[in-house]
């Protein structure tokens, strides 16, 4: 286990995932090589939940590299392996106890010995049901607490997991009924397995009730989310101090806690980005996408279920990259990779009709398997980019993209909005209805009595979708004034009055449709300069430093970018536009963000951790991953969830908009 520490110095930084991944592969399953044991293989076995948690972090070979044969699930009906270790890998729930002890005790265990590992703090009594019972004792191999009940989605994100969060916390009365103080509980004991994890002790920062601000305000208990749920994880990072090995006695990072009302445009607004734009418009399970591969007897196309992630190079490259800029880097990669291959080329020649030489058949051979996954890599991607600028086209998405741009960032306002609804007729409802949402959040007033209803009826919206506007309007605040502290950090006195967004002088220009950004990212850049307001953003640590921002005279203050940090832009200052030819590099060359990635963590300063409740988006995934490089500290996102548009979208629909604590 690397301990924090290894983030602060000269000693070679892992990020968040990888942490996870070598906790759960040598901590707990390398651990459990015994010398005495004759047969090195075994049987894990997990309950829903930690087997989520697995699979986020490591692939089926890394598990069967460490002597797994055989993965089980808790509650399902087991052969008996008595000449087997097992490995239990848990929830300490009094279920999944019992379960275990049914396993392992009497005269005929299900296995030989158990080395059990719980995913979270285990409460004093079931420890002491399982020592009570006499038979199972001799049997344990190992009893521990892993402290890992979070779900790594990302290098550099996380979530606890709980899709119903939205309803759950913001629907109003909602803090009467069980299920509140639940999801709560969960969220917290949740986020703080990631600090025991990757032993950290965080200054815990979160965002002020209105009330806490202004007197005269009246306090929703929606407002008060963040301050409960800072107090909850405070509690229970208390606990670790004491109970966990190693467990930090000093803040070592920054702990950031929002809700989603601190930003309700970015989960609607359309981001241009190819991994946004891939799992906003196919139609993805998740991280799967479903290619179609041509049949080689003419019959229908074959269906392969591919995964998006981090272990496909080219993925790693393009997936933040603008989709104009990841198809043009596409194109250039295949006509590099064509002209460069030698197999490639002899298959082109011989389909000139040209007789291939015995030579020819050789390295064709030869460089066949390399030049067989290469190709297969970056068809797929070709395949992906295609359908996604075809649907650009079909859906009108560019002139839609640019009106939403500029409602955000001032230039436009109610005239164009309803120009533009009538004279686009075939415009999708699902593109009316976004549009509306991003206007509804930065014109809240002008849905005002029945203002907003003869607007959503010129978009022809169901009622559903009307549901939906009111719910982001009302999650802005339901007066039409955006009194939360937070707000003040979006104006400043040269701004239109209804910008969302300042521009951003000091960024680099990108492509036209990529002004936009989340509020998140000036969040950590104030935070990062300890420039976060301390009365709308308090600090439970007491006493509380003169700038509680995670700094201190061992790290040094975050260096501000140097030139030599200048080459990790993908772009120089340019003028913006749509889709303009760029040099490519050549088309393996995606191979290096692999072999330098681990290079740009070395050095790091202390790590920075934002948690949003209610949800994040793909844009703030990519944010958290762009400050990392520019402010040279590991920023990880957390949150209750991870939602592409489609999936707020109808989250918001099943609230009603009477219901709702928001404002």
């Amino acid at each position: 286990m690397a301990d924090s520490d290894s983030s602060h110095g000269g000693v070679e930084h892992k990020n968040f995932r990888q942490i996870s991944r070598d906790r759960l592969l040598h901590e707990m399953l390398q651990s459990t090589k015994m010398k005495d044991s004759k047969t090195s293989w075994k049987v894990l076995i997990m309950d829903k939940v930690t087997l989520k948690i697995m699979s986020y972090a490591c692939k089926m070979a890394d598990i069967t590299d460490q002597g797994i044969s055989l993965v089980e699930d808790l509650f399902k009906r087991r052969q008996p392996l008595p000449s087997m270790d097992a490995i239990y890998f848990i929830q300490p729930s009094k279920e999944n106890v019992v379960m275990f002890l049914s396993d392992m005790s009497g005269r005929c265990p299900l296995y030989k010995r158990a080395f059990v590992f719980f995913c979270s703090t285990v409460p004093k009594e079931f420890v002491a049901h399982i020592k009570n019972d006499m038979s199972v004792i001799p049997r344990i191999g190992a009893l521990s607490e892993m402290n890992m009940e979070y779900f790594a989605i990302d290098s550099q994100g996380f979530i606890t997991d709980q899709d119903m969060a939205l309803e759950e916390l913001f629907a109003v009365n909602a803090e009467k009924s069980s299920q509140y103080n639940t999801c709560l509980s969960t969220m917290a004991s949740r986020i703080a397995t990631v600090f025991a994890s990757l032993r950290e002790f965080p200054y815990v920062r979160y965002r002020a009730s209105k009330s806490a601000l202004d007197s005269s305000s009246m306090t929703t208990p929606h407002d008060l989310l963040p301050t409960k749920l800072a107090a909850e994880v405070w509690n229970c990072l208390s606990k670790y101090k004491s109970t966990v090995p190693n467990f930090p006695q000093k803040e070592t990072c920054d702990l950031l806690i929002v809700d989603r009302s601190i930003d309700q445009i970015a989960p609607v607004i359309h981001e241009w980005t190819y991994d946004a734009m891939c799992h906003d418009l196919l139609n993805m399970d998740g991280n799967k996408y479903v290619q179609e591969i041509p049949s080689k007897t003419g019959s229908e196309a074959e269906k392969k279920e591919v995964l998006l992630e981090d272990h496909d190079p080219v993925w790693l490259e393009l997936r933040h990259a603008h989709i104009a800029d990841a198809s043009e880097r596409l194109h250039d990669k295949m006509t590099h990779f064509m002209s460069n291959n030698k197999a490639a080329q002899i298959h082109q020649a011989s389909r000139g009709g040209g007789e291939l030489s015995t030579k020819d058949l050789q390295k064709m051979v030869q460089a066949l398997p390399q030049y067989s996954e290469q190709m297969d890599k970056l068809s797929l991607h070709v395949e992906i980019a295609g359908k996604i600028n075809k649907m650009i086209r079909e859906l009108d998405l560019r002139e839609l993209g640019q009106l939403e741009q500029d409602l955000v960032f001032g230039d436009t306002g109610a005239k164009e909005v309803i120009s533009f609804l009538r004279t686009k007729q075939n415009l999708t409802p699902e593109s009316k209805l976004r549009l509306l949402m991003i206007y509804a959040s930065v014109y809240p007033e002008k849905f005002e009595g029945d203002k907003g209803d003869k607007l959503m009826q010129l978009a022809r919206l169901s009622r559903d979708d009307m549901n939906a506007v009111n719910n982001v309007r009302h999650m802005g605040g339901s007066d039409g004034k955006k009194t939360s502290g937070v707000f003040s950090l979006k104006f400043d006195a040269q701004k239109k009055k209804h910008a969302a967004r300042k521009e951003r002088n000091d960024e680099e220009e990108t492509w036209q449709l990529s002004r936009f950004y989340p509020m998140i990212e000036e969040l950590i850049e104030k935070l990062n300069k300890g420039e976060l307001p301390e009365k709308e953003f308090p600090c439970m640590n007491e006493p509380r430093p003169t700038i509680c921002h995670g700094t201190s005279a061992a790290s040094g203050p975050p260096a501000p970018p140097s030139s030599s940090q200048a080459a990790h832009s993908v772009r120089s200052r340019r003028t913006a536009t749509w889709a303009k030819p760029r040099n490519s590099d050549d088309g393996l060359s995606s191979d290096s963000v692999l072999k330098h990635a681990s290079s740009d963590f070395k050095k790091m300063g202390q790590r920075v951790f934002v948690f949003i409740i209610g949800g994040a988006t793909r844009s703030e995934l990519r944010v958290v991953h762009k400050l990392t490089t520019k402010l040279r500290r590991e920023i990880i996102l957390g949150s209750s969830s991870l939602d592409d548009p489609p999936q707020f979208i109808s989250k918001l629909k099943l609230l009603n908009a009477q219901t709702l604590s928001f404002g």
